[in-house]
């Protein structure tokens, strides 16, 4: 790190069901950099798409310690707020992406930052897109011979007026139980394992709510496992974290709630597997990671069944909330969360330099 601080704004928020995910995310990572390295400033996009900025760096709003109260936030339109980020004393070093879901994860905010030749954390535009499209990354994880569980993809346009043929096009094709998700949402959202046959209308009805393409999965029985990868450095390189298991408590799967809420999910870092199991769930995070062009960390989401491993999705930016993995995975390893922070920013201006 240079001897001057570097200004790191974190912008956070968006359109996306994941807003609520999205503050708590950022919140944390403005609490935990370290004041000693970095001059600090943040910014909510509104989920009407205006951009409210904390008006003094390092102040209680940019530090994450007043978030929400507008009344110490500037209402700006987003051409302007990119004008201040790029130029002049308040010219930006490294945006700091905490945006969860769309306009966060899928690219957008990426290419935005791109636009203007400003350094952001994280993957770029094409990688972030194509783990956001769970349609398209699990079909490059099948080429390069990845397992995914069998999986057919519907678009609303043709669909939407059909639940009922769809309905039953689904419960012949898959059976029941089987999975219904939106193909471009994050955390879980618009996810069910339907158990019932009286319940898949109502599940895929729920999934178009959220995107106009559902994925409808073979349910797998097994163990739900994740694994991080993080860029060390040139010396080191990208490599997987520890793995983590996760047993939800009150939940069919690893849903909204057991993400977010403290204490619904066991979270096992370590999980308590076979030596060649766990090696194998890092190397199939790698293999994700490098597949779709991922770049500073990543999140891959799995199902152990057996001696198979399914992978599910692929994160770009995985969660920085107090219940998150990916930072209880490094501190499995001894890296700090501000120490992590410190990575992620390094990889940022690795990538642009």
């Amino acid at each position: 790190m240079p001897d001057k601080k570097i200004n790191i704004m974190v912008i956070m928020g968006g359109p996306s069901d994941e807003y609520e995910v999205s503050l708590s995310t950022g919140k944390q990572i403005l609490n935990s950099l370290d004041k000693e390295k970095y001059s600090i400033s943040s910014v909510i996009v509104g989920k009407d798409g205006k951009w409210l900025l904390s008006n003094k760096k390092n102040s209680d709003t940019a530090l994450g310690n007043d978030i929400q109260n507008e009344k110490s936030l500037a209402t700006v339109e987003t051409g302007r707020a990119i004008d201040q980020m790029k130029s002049g004393e308040n010219k930006i070093d490294v945006a700091f992406i905490a945006m969860h879901g769309k306009f966060g994860e899928d690219g957008i905010i990426q290419g935005l930052l791109e636009s203007i030749g400003m350094p952001y954390t994280g993957s770029g535009v094409l990688a972030s897109a194509l783990a956001m499209d769970k349609v398209r990354s699990s079909e490059l994880f099948l080429y390069h011979g990845l397992e995914v569980p069998e999986f057919r993809h519907y678009e609303k346009n043709v669909w939407g007026e059909k639940i009922d043929e769809l309905s039953e096009r689904i419960s012949n094709e898959f059976g029941i139980p089987c999975v219904i998700k939106p193909a471009d949402s994050g955390s879980s959202v618009g996810v069910a394992v339907v158990k019932k046959i009286e319940d898949l209308k109502n599940a895929i009805e729920l999934a178009f709510s959220k995107s106009s393409t559902v994925i409808a999965q073979d349910f797998i029985s097994g163990r739900e496992v994740t694994c991080g990868v993080l860029d060390f450095g040139e010396e080191k390189g990208t490599q997987a974290l520890v793995p983590t298991e996760i047993i939800p408590k009150n939940s069919e799967f690893f849903d909204y709630k057991a993400k977010y809420m403290p204490g619904a999910s066991n979270d096992i870092t370590p999980p308590n597997m076979e030596k060649d199991i766990i090696e194998k769930i890092q190397a199939i995070a790698l293999k994700a990671h490098t597949i779709l062009g991922c770049s500073g960390m990543s999140r891959t989401d799995m199902i152990v069944s057996d001696d198979d491993i399914y992978v599910l999705e692929t994160n770009t930016i995985p969660g920085m909330t107090p219940t998150s993995l990916l930072p209880q995975e490094a501190q499995a390893l001894g890296i700090s969360f501000s120490e992590l922070l410190d990575k992620i920013i390094e990889s940022a201006l690795r990538r642009n330099s």
